[in-house]
């Protein structure tokens, strides 16, 4: 029987994430690919007039969810990276969100940002099915950081704005500095890395580190 890894992965996000609400320390971890935020004027102009996203699968924030939607952005270098997932539900500025490895491919001069923090940030070429949209800035590489829950903040002693030492054993044993704790009653407990820093501690979705309080 072939099995859908992705959905693999999910699943095993889930059962860890419930896991580690009653289990100490642990911190389960999510992986964010390169991927596209929208405004509403913005998705009309790559899309057509009315155009609404399509979920296609939610992510392990409530409320956030990947759309079927693939788009391919291009920077000073002429080479297009293709089918970058859009992610819903728009937003009121669009924001483009790479690793340091695709910033050198696209040679976009893209700096590590919390998300939605774009002011001066990279400029980057969008192309969809029906239009083109070019931002003079909402080019990132988001930094690493870590979604909680109140009720999370209050176990780790740590509030919305702190910034926190990560450890990842195994194999590739890393420590992650000055990672960024976001605290909400509307998040749910997980890290996010991009897949330069997931490669690097050969860790992926479902993986859990260690917060050193």
């Amino acid at each position: 029987m072939a099995y859908d890894k992705d959905f693999v992965a999910e699943i095993v996000g889930k059962v860890v994430a419930e896991y580690n609400k009653t289990s100490g320390d642990g911190v389960p971890v999510g992986v964010s690919n390169r991927h596209i935020h929208l405004s509403k004027e913005d998705v009309e102009t790559l899309f057509g007039k009315g155009y609404e996203l399509t979920p296609f699968k939610d992510l392990s924030q409530p409320g956030q969810y990947a759309c079927k939607e693939l788009l391919t952005i291009v920077g000073p270098s002429l080479r297009p990276i293709e089918k970058v997932r859009v992610l819903g539900p728009v937003r009121s500025a669009s924001q483009v969100e790479i690793s340091r490895t695709d910033s050198y491919v696209l040679k976009v001069k893209a700096p590590v940002r919390e998300s939605g923090d774009i002011a001066g940030s990279a400029s980057i070429t969008i192309i969809g099915p029906k239009g083109t949209v070019t931002l003079k800035e909402g080019c990132i590489i988001a930094n690493r950081h870590i979604h909680m829950h109140t009720s999370d903040g209050a176990r780790f002693g740590v509030k919305d704005g702190d910034y926190v030492t990560v450890h990842v054993n195994g194999e590739r044993r890393t420590t992650f500095y000055d990672v960024q704790v976001r605290v909400s009653d509307k998040f749910q407990l997980e890290m996010h890395v991009d897949t330069d820093d997931a490669n690097a501690a050969g860790i992926g979705n479902g993986a859990v580190v260690t917060l050193e309080k």
